[in-house]
């Protein structure tokens, strides 16, 4: 009886510890909520999916993870093994590919091998308040889509979702932050999407000269009063109807034209390969005008590398077709026909972006 009860408690004794250790592994980490802080004068609807609220822990996974090259699972010293979301997003240009990019080549954005992706790059800014899908035809549902698609598209990363899913498993400074994004060290897809997610409905820009105008700590100069006129009235520029007026400040109704670019079409990812409208020919996204001195090339083919070319193509160069959209007030006129000095009166604001 003595053998017995001893072997009972040796038992209790070695079982004890092993108890301890599962409870401790079962309690997960409670992530922080992230609150996102919405500017002066900006929309107060958030796009924060149900399913991907947003965390302290999840952000700064996501910021990690668009910035390191793991992300397309490849690891390297040459150009494209280095190649990352911030490759083609610089924050110096708005989250745009900025002019002297090296990832552009002969004016066309790259991907892996110098592959020309599908169309330029579009600016990160500001998306939390985007409810209008994602890409320049609005194809994309959610910021999390964009970034599986970016991995396996063969113009982009042109890698596989296993594989990023191995790379990022292996690392264990990963596995942690993933854990405490999530609760458990698991590393899947999904949660990668949300994490890169997460992060980019953080990139909020907000401190231009113009915002600080509007708040008023800051004047505008005559010159660049003059644009904003011209660019908030019909009878001027015409620019409003499509990339907001004074009382939207994200530069962008977030909505699809055809800006009279061409008078032809033939590519085969318009707004039209969305929605099956035959006026959506030629219509792509008016992406946001912010930080647009910063963020050439331009147009959703990168066709124009300055500024000074989009201005003399929305001046004179108007194409017409069936499919113009009907805001483009000016296209019988084949442009909005303004003086040198007007033309240098709306750079001076919108250099104020």
């Amino acid at each position: 009886m003595t053998s017995s009860k001893h072997r009972q408690k040796l038992f209790w004794l070695l079982l004890l510890p092993l108890m301890l250790c599962a409870c401790h592994k079962e309690k997960a980490y409670s992530p922080t909520p992230y609150e996102v802080v919405i500017p002066r004068y900006f929309p107060t609807e958030l796009n924060i999916p149900e399913d991907n609220p947003m965390t302290v822990e999840g952000v700064e996974l996501g910021r990690k993870l668009f910035y390191d090259s793991k992300l397309r699972g490849y690891s390297g010293t040459n150009p494209d093994s280095m190649m990352c979301c911030a490759s083609c997003h610089v924050p110096d240009a708005g989250f745009d590919l900025g002019a002297n990019n090296p990832r552009l080549r002969n004016g066309k954005p790259v991907g892996i091998n110098g592959t020309p992706t599908h169309h330029n790059a579009l600016p990160l800014v500001n998306l939390v308040f985007n409810h209008e899908g994602y890409g320049w035809n609005g194809g994309m549902k959610s910021i999390e889509e964009i970034v599986g698609a970016t991995i396996t598209d063969p113009t982009e990363f042109g890698s596989s979702h296993a594989k990023v899913v191995a790379t990022l498993s292996a690392d264990a400074e990963y596995r942690e932050m993933f854990r405490k994004a999530f609760g458990t060290e698991e590393v899947t897809l999904d949660r990668i999407e949300k994490a890169v997610a997460q992060y980019v409905r953080t990139l909020i820009d907000c401190d231009s000269k113009f915002d600080r105008y509007l708040r008023g700590e800051e004047h505008l100069t005559e010159q660049e009063w003059r644009g904003y006129v011209l660019f908030t009235t019909e009878e001027g520029a015409d620019c409003f109807h499509c990339h907001g007026s004074a009382g939207t400040p994200l530069f962008t109704t977030n909505q699809f034209y055809n800006n009279a670019l061409d008078a032809t079409f033939s590519d085969p990812l318009d707004r039209f390969s969305v929605t099956g409208n035959p006026l959506d020919h030629g219509a792509y996204r008016a992406p946001t005008l912010r930080n647009i001195s910063q963020s050439a090339p331009y147009m959703h083919d990168g066709r124009y590398t300055t500024l000074d070319e989009v201005l003399d193509f929305y001046n004179t160069g108007l194409q017409n077709s069936p499919y113009v959209s009907p805001l483009m007030h000016k296209i019988n006129d084949g442009g909005a026909c303004l003086t040198p000095s007007q033309i240098a009166d709306l750079k001076a604001f919108l250099e104020t972006l």
